[in-house]
């Protein structure tokens, strides 16, 4: 019987020019998954002189996938239905974990995706009536388990996103159709929101936010403008959205500290944010100081910065009094120990400062500056050199100039430490270069803090040789202790 149905498959494909070994001759065809059902039973009646009547042929077996006529082959009255059958096929799951696996089906099912694909972007046909099928078809094959992570199965904390092992989903061939006709269908203008909000409901979007762990930056890419589409089409989920984004931030924050998605998922929130109207509402002002803030607290953060600092800006665009909790929140997570993470937060902290007026820099701008004096003095010359870069910023400048009598005493020491003991020689030279430019500013003010700089030090360096006096003093008495001791037992 198995012979007999995989003789007929192979009639049905010469039949509609279906060729395994015709490399890149395929065509789009429709295809049906049959059905199981139990083994056709003998007639127990006796024989009789009629014509022997030949038993019906045994049910469909669900595992083998047959040819159909594409759409345009078929009545106008039937179309509806074969759509129909067509969605159902592409439930079948393929194992893909061995690419020698139902190489037939595969590719059957594909093609029928692809033309499916195309029905959704062309118009050709009405599938408004099928939106519940197309839907249930879509989470069928993209919502599944994904396979371990790939740090889960070695030592490494962060994952590269330049390493040359990156992973790709062996079953992409057929997930990119799917995104391609998830993404069609929720773009295109005959899907009514009202009708298709019962199908592209909260549970979907959950499912659609867990599957930007992939591995897979194809999947992410996709997932990324699918769930923009979706926020930006469905009015009634935009809080739920930024909801569960907000707590999947949370739980890498706080907990995992490992996500793959972090860096799509802020750029859908850049384009949000970006959308946010004035005033800013207050959820959104607290999403920025419990969420987005925090996130630059991670290791990896390198992965998603770029991404991370843009939603930051677009905050401090919109509502310059932003400023001040941003700066002090970049100084609380400050890194002590990670110099590139030192470098990347300086870039971002200029950026900030671009978009700060006066008023805000006032209140931050002891903290700040102590915090940058740190960095011109820091041994590792990329982050020295990165903070001396800040003074060729002119908004930068004309802030440190309006309040220059706060300023110059924070800055000034650690300048005058640089000239004195970094080994760097071009951190030598910007430094100078900055020495020079404060004392062009105001070089009074320049000058009396250097005096006032000159004396701290001959304070210290008293203070220093009085110390070591007393150590000398305790050294030389205990000393004579020992000697009276010595003296005594004898």
């Amino acid at each position: 019987m198995f012979n007999k149905i995989i003789k007929r498959a192979q009639k049905q494909s010469a039949k509609f020019g279906f060729n395994e070994n015709s490399g890149s001759g395929f065509q789009f065809f429709d295809v049906v998954v049959k059905h199981a059902s139990r083994a056709a039973t003998t007639n127990s009646e006796p024989q009789t002189l009629s014509p022997p009547v030949e038993p019906p042929p045994p049910p469909p077996d669900p595992n083998i996938i047959e040819a159909l006529p594409p759409l345009q082959d078929v009545p106008v009255s039937e179309r509806s239905n074969l759509f129909l059958r067509k969605i159902q096929l592409c439930c079948f799951l393929c194992d893909f974990s061995d690419t020698l696996k139902c190489v037939y089906e595969k590719e059957i099912k594909r093609q029928t995706l692809y033309e499916i694909f195309d029905i959704i972007q062309t118009g050709a046909f009405k599938f408004s009536e099928h939106q519940e099928e197309l839907v249930r078809m879509i989470s069928v094959n993209i919502f599944r388990c994904l396979p371990p992570a790939s740090h889960e199965n070695s030592t490494t904390e962060i994952v590269d996103p330049e390493d040359d092992n990156i992973y790709l989903d062996p079953s992409w061939p057929h997930l990119q159709i799917l995104y391609e006709i998830l993404l069609r269908y929720i773009i295109s203008p005959e899907t009514d929101i009202k009708t298709a909000k019962q199908y592209i409901d909260h549970i979907f979007v959950l499912k659609l936010l867990d599957l930007f762990e992939s591995e897979d930056q194809r999947e992410r890419e996709y997932l990324k403008t699918i769930l923009h589409r979706i926020y930006g089409k469905f009015m009634v989920h935009r809080p739920f959205i930024r909801k569960a984004i907000n707590n999947i931030f949370y739980s890498f924050i706080f907990d995992t500290q490992r996500h793959n998605g972090i860096a799509e998922l802020l750029e859908v929130l850049g384009s949000i944010i970006n959308g946010f109207a004035l005033p800013m509402k207050e959820e959104h002002k607290l999403f920025l100081i419990r969420a987005l803030v925090p996130l630059h607290k991670p290791q990896s953060i390198s992965l998603y910065h770029q991404q991370l600092s843009y939603c930051v800006i677009q905050f401090v665009e919109k509502d310059n009094r932003l400023a001040d909790p941003v700066i002090r929140g970049l100084l609380k997570y400050w890194p002590v120990t990670n110099c590139q993470k030192e470098v990347l937060f300086l870039g971002e902290l200029e950026e900030v400062l671009e978009v700060t007026q006066a008023a805000e820099f006032q209140r931050c701008m002891v903290s700040l500056f102590r915090q940058i004096g740190c960095c011109l003095n820091s041994p590792h010359f990329q982050v020295a050199e990165r903070a001396l870069y800040l003074w060729n910023n002119e908004h930068i400048i004309s802030l440190v100039a309006q309040n220059r009598n706060v300023i110059f005493p924070v800055i000034l020491e650690a300048l005058e430490k640089n000239m004195k003991s970094h080994w760097n020689q071009a951190v030598h030279g910007l430094t100078a270069n900055v020495r020079k430019m404060l004392l062009e500013m105001d070089a009074e003010l320049f000058e009396e803090c250097q005096k006032q700089y000159l004396e701290k030090e001959a304070r210290a360096r008293e203070s220093e040789e009085m110390r070591e006096l007393t150590w000398k003093r305790l050294e030389a008495v205990a000393a004579q202790a020992v000697r009276d001791d010595m003296v005594l037992s004898n």
